[in-house]
């Protein structure tokens, strides 16, 4: 019997791995994404162009602050002429990667991130709940865990000292969804992901920056000296370890990260090297929102989800330059929005 799976922010970069991994497995996909403005759309219009061939995939432009339109998803009353099946069948499982994204952006719209990610996650256990869909998956953030605790970082670190906003905002979806396994008994898998990167990634990421910069022959803007290591996480390896903690485990926050970080200024070196061109380096000051230094410890992830990151950053970043030469109309195209 065939499995149906909500997936939130279908058309983000994660989500849109996520509902290919899960389409290759032969799964059925039901994805929402209100494919809002907090970075180029166009993009994601080109993630979601690529899910909607797949016949076992269906799109609803849903916002997740909507209780309404999800309320009506969630009950299987949104129109499916040609999937009946696919629109009918309570969900096994969602996997809740909608979220406004951006750690510096999120200090000049803070309300916009909480109504998002505080708002659209209760919106959805809410609805967990009142259609007894059993499991929950909840992208977090490698951000909660600040710059006090030691590295690498343990699940079990402090993280009631948020740099931003937006760390601030998973924080609290993070305990909705542990209130919601204690009073509801909820399955909830919280992941907290490390900067994540890969083809068709976000622009206001680093490496995609990068990548367009060097290529393009301009200035590189890095904010501080550029010898703050970042734990890079190649977006396949983010997308089989959702899906891995689709699996029964209570209530369990899981790290998800390369293991191996990075200075940003490695980073650069190595980017510019595979381009085979010299990097322009223009220094700003260092961003209040920055820390020096992260890096997960994946021991939990590896026990409960037997899982670990299997493209180095090398390889993850030929590919990530292989895809921006491929569609280098579409990127030069783009906005890169806030730094």
């Amino acid at each position: 019997m065939y499995r149906r799976y909500l997936v939130t922010g279908c058309a983000g970069f994660i989500g849109w791995r996520v509902c290919e991994l899960l389409l290759e497995q032969g799964e059925l996909v039901v994805g929402i994404d209100n494919l809002n403005d907090a970075y180029d759309p166009r993009l994601k219009q080109w993630r979601l162009e690529r899910l909607e061939r797949e016949a076992s995939f269906r799109f609803c432009p849903i916002d997740i602050t909507d209780m309404e339109a999800t309320d009506a998803l969630f009950a299987g009353d949104v129109e499916a002429p040609e999937a009946d099946d696919l629109e009918r069948r309570p969900y096994s499982a969602v996997i809740h990667l909608a979220a406004r994204a951006g750690i510096r952006a999120s200090v000049e719209k803070p309300s916009a991130y909480f109504k998002d990610n505080v708002d659209g996650t209760l919106g959805l256990l809410e609805h967990c709940r009142k259609f007894q869909t059993p499991k929950i998956v909840l992208a977090s953030s490698s951000s909660l865990y600040g710059a006090h605790n030691p590295v690498p970082y343990r699940e079990d670190a402090d993280t009631d000292r948020p740099f931003s906003p937006y760390a601030a905002s998973k924080k609290a979806a993070e305990t909705l969804c542990y209130t919601y396994h204690h009073l509801h008994g909820l399955d909830v898998s919280v992941l907290r992901y490390f900067t994540v990167y890969g083809p068709a990634g976000r622009p206001d990421m680093s490496v995609f920056r990068f990548i367009r910069w060097i290529a393009e022959g301009k200035p590189v803007r890095v904010f501080g000296d550029g010898l703050q290591s970042r734990d890079f996480t190649y977006v396949d390896d983010i997308a089989r370890g959702t899906v891995a903690a689709l699996r029964p485990l209570g209530y369990e926050v899981i790290n998800l990260g390369g293991n191996h970080p990075t200075k940003v200024s490695a980073l650069i070196d190595k980017i510019a090297e595979l381009l085979g061109k010299e990097p322009q380096i223009e220094h700003l000051s260092t961003h209040p929102t920055d820390v020096p230094a992260t890096c997960a410890s994946i021991e939990k992830a590896s026990r409960l989800l037997d899982w670990a990151p299997l493209t180095l950053l090398p390889e993850g970043l030929r590919r990530s330059i292989e895809w921006y030469q491929a569609n280098r109309e579409l990127v030069l195209a783009l906005e890169l929005g806030l730094q």
